[in-house]
């Protein structure tokens, strides 16, 4: 698929809304004049890099006839998380389809389909006559959870309240959806560990973490 940057002119999709309805992402936009098709972009919002081939459901084609007798387009929901929509304007130049590529961010629009839920559970087990303990977690994901999105933070005397209340370890791989049974980690006899997200307002808004 062919892109073509937006110039003064240029059709450009406008006024585009984004809402749940039961399992589905319903949008609805101001179509161009002169404007028969559009094809809409779904992503991971926390992917929004890369060709539209790696996308959550790729580009789908939305002719004005299809969208006027729905009076939207519609989206079925698959899974759990944060997504981006965009909407380019398809026009024909030198018999060739191009999709318009907005600057303005009008096109584009985010929803959250819900929080996946993360449970964990941080065992701590010291051997009798060691000065040492041993901390075992779990990890159990509904999706797929990226490495950046947790952290483990370790604290002498109790458990750490928060992120900042204790040393910040970073995890080293993604966590698959399911059960994960990470390698075992060694402190001190007298320190605790817990996980959080580290950054609770980009992450929080995707995913519940839980102690168990």
């Amino acid at each position: 698929m062919q892109y073509r940057e937006a110039q003064p002119g240029m059709p450009a999709i406008s006024e585009l809304s984004c809402r749940l309805d039961d399992n589905h992402v319903v949008l609805r936009w101001r179509w161009p004049e002169g404007v028969q098709a559009v094809y809409i972009e779904k992503r991971d919002a926390e992917t929004t890099d890369g060709p539209p081939t790696s996308a959550a459901g790729g580009l789908k084609l939305c002719t004005r006839e299809e969208y006027k007798a729905a009076g939207s387009f519609r989206d079925r929901i698959e899974g759990i998380g944060r997504l981006c929509y965009t909407v380019y304007a398809s026009i024909t130049e030198d018999g060739q389809m191009l999709l318009i590529r907005q600057s303005d961010g009008r096109n584009c629009a985010e929803i959250s389909t819900g929080k996946a839920k993360i449970r964990y559970a941080a065992d701590h087990k010291k051997s009798l006559f060691s000065r040492r303990k041993t901390v075992r977690i779990t990890v159990t994901a509904e999706i797929p959870v990226p490495q950046e999105a947790l952290c483990y933070v370790k604290k002498e005397g109790g458990y750490p309240l928060d992120k900042e209340d204790g040393t910040v370890y970073p995890f080293t791989r993604p966590f698959a959806a399911g059960r994960n049974i990470l390698p075992p980690i060694e402190v001190g006899g007298n320190e605790y560990v817990r996980l959080f997200f580290t950054d609770g307002r980009k992450y929080g808004s995707t995913f519940e973490l839980i102690p168990e």
